[in-house]
């Protein structure tokens, strides 16, 4: 008889490009946003606005007098709602490598060794005791695949992003080797 052992999937997802960040945070989100993501969700999120005056236009629903300003408002309040989802899916998925992330491995990498060179914390600093800390990255790691059925985002500072942050302590040590080598040598 065989044993039975449980199976606990990973934690990190299997994907074609490299892992920047299993759960990052909402200024993260917004602040390595491509202007791509920008022009996307501008796009997508006048799409429901529009859609509502064209179908307006080409067949009126007679609803009265002060009928359209209201639904209209609605119309582009769906659509804004949509467009930022846009954003924040396009986004978020360069940080689990779902997508194509160059320009945000480099962007991370810089970012990250300014602050260990700068003695800073590298996922910054947080007011909430360390078992909170974990509590909020187990809720929120990975959220934004399921963000259109419960909208969860990072918004707690904690040291929990599914990553080795050694490669960040690797790369200052080097940076700052070779910058002793330059200084010695001039």
């Amino acid at each position: 008889m065989a044993s039975e052992q449980a199976i606990v999937p990973p934690k990190r997802a299997n994907t074609d490009y490299p892992l920047i960040d299993s759960d990052p945070h909402l200024r993260r989100v917004f602040g390595y946003a491509r202007p791509s993501d920008y022009a996307v969700a501008g796009g997508m999120a006048s799409v429901s606005p529009i859609a509502f005056w064209i179908m307006e236009r080409v067949s009126p629903s007679y609803v009265g007098r002060g009928g359209f300003p209201p639904v209209m408002r609605l119309a582009t309040a769906i659509g804004l709602v949509g467009g930022l989802h846009i954003f924040y899916q396009r986004s978020t998925q360069r940080f689990y490598g779902f997508t194509e992330n160059s320009r945000e491995v480099e962007r991370d990498m810089r970012e990250m060794v300014a602050k260990v060179k700068s003695g800073q914390p590298l996922y910054g600093t947080s007011s909430v005791s360390s078992y909170l800390q974990g509590v909020a990255a187990r809720n929120s790691r990975y959220s934004e695949l399921f963000v259109h059925i419960i909208p969860w985002f990072n918004l707690v500072n904690h040291d929990q992003h599914g990553i080795d942050t050694a490669k960040y302590y690797q790369q200052a040590e080097r940076e700052l080797e070779a910058e002793r080598l330059g200084k010695g040598s001039a």
